[in-house]
């Protein structure tokens, strides 16, 4: 007979509540009769999952304690705060993998497991820990499934009828061309069950789709590719809701500065939306609470719109804690996590939902997500952004107008944005659409006009006074002369389309080398300037605290 070798757990410090698991020592692991509830963590941070999730895990372990549950946390990152000694009441420092998990739960026998705080690695365990008998609390995995499968997706949105982008789901090359002659280019493909967009990407014929089916990995008709219809110059925006089933409340409506194609992480981000015309607002409200309702979302939930000929379309719902949570519960003084908390709870608490004397308030003040990205680690790598995650973490300006959370916001993230000085403008053909009036912006507000090519002519031509200037095949001197010597303040360069993306890249490069602040988009180089106007105007910016801003919010 083979011998079964079990793992024990070791406290990694005398009388401490931190334990790992070995197979080769003695089981220090006491287990108390206390009503436990077991919290999944996020694993190591990376790109599409870091603290935000940490933050959850921390605030529902806490909302637990009041509740009365002794709390377990597994969690493997040493650099979180969900593994610091006193944020619960043990924490096991193992891999979120089912055997890991069950083996804990095995031990422990906790009432339930919270699955929803911890990004998609939990998730994705969701399923087979409830296959295995684990009580997972909130949201059931059956709803999480059905936010990753287009098929039921689309059918509950044509129920619900609200719209979407035409869609499609394959597993072979064939049927991504089948799905692609239905819908019409461009198209969004990415692979099902992934975080942070990874391997997501906008094609524009076939034989692009066809080089990335061949290169997908691990497409099973379990897991195909998702493919959309990708909603050209579209404005995108998000909500995250509280839901107990029956009740749902939406904090606030968030726009994203950069249009569509750019993943929401990356996205700068205003909160309250400040744009998005007041009936789009009530429709993604109402479009919310009917789908969280219609999937029985127990916790929180997450949902991406688009807006594209004043038609607001579902891109998709993830009924889990979001990146986002954090902001939206700092910004509208509403602690989300602690809500969710005591929603998932209930059936062990007999307590009542507070989701029902939840009530919109006004916010007057405006909160910017900005991301923050590593691109000045990695010199050789094109700082463009796309429907792929890049940033590795985010910051927040608060503050009592748009412009100067804007400048808060780049301030965080260590881009100063100048208030005068020389703007280098060189932009692809699809975007010389708005550069006029975006120089005119600039040149109003101080700044000397420095242009390449064809972006210098039309500026020229609307009587903006402009100083031309040669890209690196034009001869010297260039704009790489002219970064390295400093005599650029800024850089709005936009790519030139997949094919010559790379023409300009070194432009990009330079500017990240010289710690000279860059923007890749028109909407960033817009935005940018409504922080460096009110910046011009109003000086240094007032300093309040967190508190002083939640006295002013109004019922």
């Amino acid at each position: 007979m083979h011998q079964v070798w079990e793992p024990v757990h070791v406290s990694s410090t005398k009388d401490s509540s931190y334990y790992y698991s070995t197979y080769n020592g003695k089981d220090q692991d006491e287990v108390s009769n206390n009503k436990k509830i077991m919290i999944l963590g996020g694993g190591p941070n990376r790109i599409g999952q870091g603290i935000e999730f940490d933050y959850c895990c921390v605030h529902a372990s806490l909302a637990l304690k009041k509740l009365g549950f002794e709390t377990i946390i597994v969690n493997c990152n040493p650099e979180t705060v969900s593994t610091d000694y006193d944020t619960s009441d043990k924490l096991y420092f193992e891999p979120l993998t089912l055997e890991d998990v069950l083996s804990i739960h095995e031990k422990e026998k906790p009432l339930g497991v919270i699955a929803q705080f911890g990004g998609q690695t939990p998730l994705n365990l969701a399923s087979q820990l409830k296959e295995n008998g684990v009580n997972i609390l909130g949201t059931t995995p059956e709803t999480i499934d059905m936010a990753e499968d287009r098929d039921l997706f689309n059918e509950m949105m044509e129920k619900l009828e609200i719209p979407m982008p035409e869609s499609g789901m394959a597993v072979t090359i064939d049927d991504a061309l089948e799905i692609a002659q239905r819908i019409g280019y461009p198209l969004m493909v990415r692979p099902s069950y992934v975080l942070g967009g990874r391997g997501m990407e906008v094609v524009y014929d076939d034989d692009s789709l066809k080089q990335y089916m061949a290169a997908a990995v691990g497409v099973t008709p379990d897991r195909p590719i998702l493919i959309d219809r990708f909603l050209n110059d579209a404005m995108e925006c998000e909500a995250d809701a509280i839901s107990d089933g029956e009740n749902v409340f939406v904090p606030a409506v968030m726009e994203h500065i950069e249009l569509a194609g750019i993943h929401s992480g990356d996205s700068a981000c205003i909160l309250p939306s400040k744009h998005i015309p007041v009936r789009h607002v009530q429709t993604i409200k109402e479009y919310t609470k009917k789908i969280a309702k219609e999937m029985n979302v127990r916790g929180l939930m997450n949902m991406q719109y688009a807006i594209a000929d004043d038609k607001v379309y579902v891109l998709e719902a993830n009924p889990r804690a979001s990146r986002t949570v954090p902001l939206v519960s700092k910004v509208c003084n509403i602690n989300m996590v602690k809500l969710a908390t005591d929603i998932v709870t209930r059936e062990l608490t007999g307590r009542p939902s507070p989701v029902k004397d939840l009530k919109d308030r006004k916010i007057p003040h405006i909160g910017v997500k900005q991301a923050v990205f590593p691109f000045n680690m990695f010199p050789e790598v094109d700082p463009i952004l796309g429907p792929e995650m890049r940033s590795t973490g985010e910051v927040l300006g608060l503050a009592n107008s748009y412009g100067a959370a804007i400048f808060k916001a780049e301030e965080a993230t260590q881009t100063k944005l100048p208030t005068s000085g020389r703007v280098l403008i060189s932009v692809s053909d699809r975007d010389k659409k708005d550069v006029v009036a975006l120089a005119r912006k600039y040149y109003d507000a101080g700044f000397e006009i420095v242009a390449t090519g064809k972006t210098f002519e039309l500026i020229n031509s609307n009587n903006i006074p402009a100083i031309k200037i040669k890209k690196i095949k034009e001869g010297r001197p260039n704009i790489a002369d002219a970064l390295t010597n400093g005599e650029l303040d800024m850089v709005i360069n936009t790519p030139h389309g997949k094919e010559s993306a790379h023409d300009d890249s070194y432009i990009r490069k330079t500017a990240i080398k010289m710690k000279i602040p860059y923007m890749t988009n028109i909407a960033a180089a817009n935005a940018a300037v409504e922080g460096i106007l009110e910046a011009e105007i109003h000086g240094t910016h007032e300093v309040k605290s967190l508190q002083e801003y939640h006295k002013a919010i109004k019922d």
